[in-house]
């Protein structure tokens, strides 16, 4: 991507470093020090709530926002914590509680299930997204935008 554009705007073309912190440091996901994420607004590749924050930043910026994990990955909901059976898990596997394990759902996707509880017979799983909820820091450096495609 060139950058011949200076602010992130809907539907442009983006290449940024993206880092999202909880508040006591720990690093959900960064870019820093890797490969650069390259995407396009409205790709999907970023939730929404993520991608307003980042509308009308500059190329060439780094900027630091909070934000509520609510608003960026929907609000808690207490109907997606469920006990499941503990043989539902491989035997091989160490089940411990704020373990963050894969799962397929029936219609072939793939989601995160937060383990909160691990007894002999049954393990409580949370649905929500991982960082729903929760306080995050997140670091963003422009690093390249291009117009949004016209037509």
């Amino acid at each position: 991507m060139t950058t011949t554009a200076t602010l992130v705007t809907p539907g442009c073309g983006l290449r940024l470093h993206l880092e999202i912190r909880l508040p006591d440091g720990t690093i959900a996901l960064s870019t820093f020090g890797a490969e650069p994420l390259e995407l396009r607004l409205g790709d999907s590749t970023l939730v929404p709530g993520l991608e307003q924050l980042l509308t009308g930043l500059a190329v060439g910026s780094q900027t630091y926002l909070l934000a509520d994990g609510s608003d960026l990955y929907g609000p808690r909901d207490e109907a997606k914590i469920h006990w499941m059976e503990r043989r539902d898990f491989p035997a091989d596997i160490a089940l411990t509680a704020g373990q963050v394990i894969a799962f397929d759902t029936p219609g072939g996707q793939e989601t995160a299930g937060t383990l909160l509880a691990v007894e002999d017979e049954r393990v409580q799983v949370d649905f929500n997204h991982p960082l729903s909820g929760r306080p995050l820091q997140i670091r963003v450096e422009v690093l390249a935008v291009t117009p949004a495609a016209s037509g």
